[in-house]
């Protein structure tokens, strides 16, 4: 059954919503007969994707909204919560989902962590306390969905910055259900979405085309409705190079990490790559 949040005139807040996962889901609320509001950063982005969601709006440009905000600025956020509510009633559908990807590593650059955990992390927290009491307090079926990593899971080496932020998403993720379930009368439910390797501008990095690896924005949020509706708090995307059953022994691996005590990343160790390689054909 279709989530009931999901539903003609119902409103759907998704950050980040210009591009990428973030338009496609836009794309996806709209067709449904939704009122979408997307923010991002970029006046001329958000325009562009505003025309297109109107040709999919059964209202057209009337139940489109848009806004220029910075996810990292607390009052940015909270002022986007108050225009919905003004424009369209409230917000029955929240996703957070803007981030950001510069390189870092454990010694720098310090303002390039600084800002991906002011976007990824905090830009999370912030449209959840901006908008889920309020959300709550209609007594609306509702959903708040953010957009996790799978370096959050699994912490390759590469980005730490990006990964820390991601983890922390998934620990707030988990404790925001957690509090939502728990709450009387409230029937907002919290979930994660985990994407696998999706083709979109932050992981382009200079491709103009596809790899056949990956998937496109439309098959993730496709997957997530499917997984939404089915009322999954994980949504761990598989893609085209990497199916579910491998991406569960991955993060099985790495939490074995701490429970057999073994180094730290260890699937990435020399020492462990026959270990690691047997444990994924068990599977």
């Amino acid at each position: 059954m279709p989530h009931p949040a999901m539903s003609p005139n119902h409103v759907a807040v998704i950050t980040g919503g210009a591009s990428g996962i973030g338009l496609a889901a836009a794309m996806r609320f709209a067709s449904l007969g939704m009122r979408v509001c997307i923010a991002d950063l970029g006046a001329e982005r958000l325009a562009a994707a505003a025309e297109r969601l109107a040709t999919a709006a059964q209202g057209g440009a009337a139940d489109i909204m848009t806004a220029a905000i910075d996810v990292s600025r607390f009052d940015d956020v909270a002022k986007l919560e108050a225009s919905v509510q003004q424009r369209f009633g409230g917000t029955d559908i929240l996703m957070n989902n803007a981030g950001i990807g510069p390189d870092s590593n454990s010694f720098g650059p310090l303002e390039n962590w600084q800002r991906i955990l002011a976007v990824n992390l905090f830009g999370v927290i912030h449209g959840t306390q901006a908008f889920a009491p309020h959300m709550a307090e209609r007594g609306r079926p509702g959903l708040i969905i953010n957009t996790g990593s799978k370096q959050g899971i699994t912490t390759p080496p590469g980005n730490p910055a990006y990964n820390v932020s991601k983890a922390g998403v998934k620990a707030l993720t988990e404790a925001l259900q957690h509090e939502l379930r728990n709450l009387p009368g409230c029937r907002i439910s919290a979930h994660l979405m985990i994407p696998g390797h999706v083709f979109t501008g932050l992981t382009a990095r200079g491709r103009t085309e596809k790899p056949p690896g990956a998937w496109t924005p439309e098959q993730t949020i496709d997957f997530m409705i499917e997984r939404l509706d089915a009322g999954d708090f994980y949504i761990l995307c598989p893609d085209n190079d990497v199916p579910r059953a491998l991406d569960q022994r991955r993060m099985l691996w790495a939490i074995g990490d701490i429970v057999e005590n073994r180094p730290a990343l260890s699937r990435w160790h020399p020492d462990y790559a026959e270990a690691f390689a047997r444990f994924v054909k068990e599977g």
